[in-house]
């Protein structure tokens, strides 16, 4: 019995001991694994985060220290103007302003002109005679003044070295002389808006051209040619264009506004003349 038990000890002992050293290595193993992928992980880079996008520059409003609401309106190209796109700019002005002033003027005078003519057919046609007749015309006046000329040529005939001309011609060309000079008067001006109306549009596209070219240059030594680049200086340049008929399209209705009025006026004028002839020569309308 105990050789059995001692069997039996030394057995258990045994297996205990196998036991032991198959565990033992495998504890090992899983000990170093966590070891051995650390270095692993620590060699392999972390990934880079990605770059934020960037937000699209907003244009800037602010040209030579002045804030503008529109870089590219008129305010804006006037202070990103150099002297060329600036001394064009200022022409048309003048221009513009030199038309107006005809316009006005002379529509005050053909006015003026229009009522002198029913306040001779109201008063002059009506006076007893040509003499007291020139005293209800307007001083100043275009009828006072063919009237005038034509009282001077009928008294100061006689006893002068035109007396080789006979009287009916003298006075006619007195009068004549006198419708032609208040033409000349009436015509006074309109050779400015027939000068503004044809030469505006190309002194504003020489502007625009100029600016065209400035604006090229600029975008070829910047390298940029996005639309946001070009469209802005382009359409700035555009607007000199657009102030050459802005000056042209007035002046060239004025001039032909003006132009028509001026027939009526010297159809009421050589009306006048025609029958002051008359009167002088005949002492009949």
């Amino acid at each position: 019995m105990s050789l059995i038990h001692a069997l039996r000890t030394s057995i258990g002992a045994a297996l205990i001991a196998a036991t032991a050293l198959l565990v033992a290595p495998t504890a090992a193993l899983a000990q170093a694994t966590p070891a051995a992928s650390e270095p692993a992980a620590a060699a392999a880079p972390a990934p880079a985060p990605a770059p934020a996008a960037e937000a699209p520059a907003a244009p800037s409003n602010v040209i030579e220290g002045q804030a503008v609401e529109n870089p590219f309106g008129l305010k804006g190209a006037w202070l990103a103007a150099d002297w060329v796109k600036r001394t064009t700019l200022i022409i048309l002005v003048i221009m513009s302003m030199a038309s107006w002033y005809v316009i006005f003027v002379k529509l005050f005078e053909q006015r003026a002109m229009l009522k002198s003519a029913r306040q001779s057919a109201d008063t002059f046609w009506k006076a007893s005679t040509v003499k007291q007749g020139l005293g209800t015309l307007e001083e100043g006046s275009a009828f006072r003044y063919i009237a005038d000329q034509g009282i001077k040529a009928s008294d100061h005939h006689e006893g002068t070295m035109v007396e080789v001309i006979d009287k009916n011609t003298w006075i006619s060309m007195a009068i004549e002389r006198a419708v032609g000079n208040v033409q000349s008067r009436l015509t006074n001006g309109l050779a400015i808006l027939a000068t503004v109306g044809s030469t505006s549009p190309f002194i504003g596209l020489f502007g625009t051209t100029w600016g065209i070219y400035e604006a090229l240059v600029k975008i070829g030594l910047s390298g940029q040619a996005s639309i946001d680049k070009v469209a802005g200086p382009v359409g700035a340049a555009l607007i000199l264009t657009a102030v050459g008929l802005a000056v042209a399209v007035p002046a060239v209705i004025g001039y032909n506004w003006l132009l028509r009025r001026n027939k009526t006026v010297l159809q009421e004028t050589r009306a006048f003349a025609g029958d002051l002839q008359n009167v002088l020569l005949s002492g009949k309308r």
